[in-house]
């Protein structure tokens, strides 16, 4: 049962990412390029925690963290910089 439910939640991500890079390509604003890269990671945080989960390996969690902070700092650093206007 959890094998199915770890390949349903693949498949998911498999469609997160698929329609991410479809707005990432067609957004019509920067603001949407930027939500969209952003939702990207935050959906491969989710594939490497569940890449830990599968291989037993929780040490990738961290990494999963440290990845999350890195790109909530880079959306604040860009937001910051739209903002300013440049």
């Amino acid at each position: 049962m959890a094998e199915i439910i770890l390949r349903i939640a693949a498949v998911l991500i498999f469609f997160a990412v698929l329609f991410s890079i479809i707005r990432l390509i067609l957004g019509r604003t920067i603001v949407d390029r930027i939500v969209a890269l952003d939702t990207l990671t935050v959906i491969s945080i989710s594939l490497i925690a569940l890449y830990a989960h599968v291989s037993g390996r929780f040490a990738y969690l961290d990494v999963a963290l440290v990845y999350g902070l890195l790109s909530f700092l880079a959306v604040l650093a860009v937001a910051r910089f739209l903002e300013n206007g440049r």
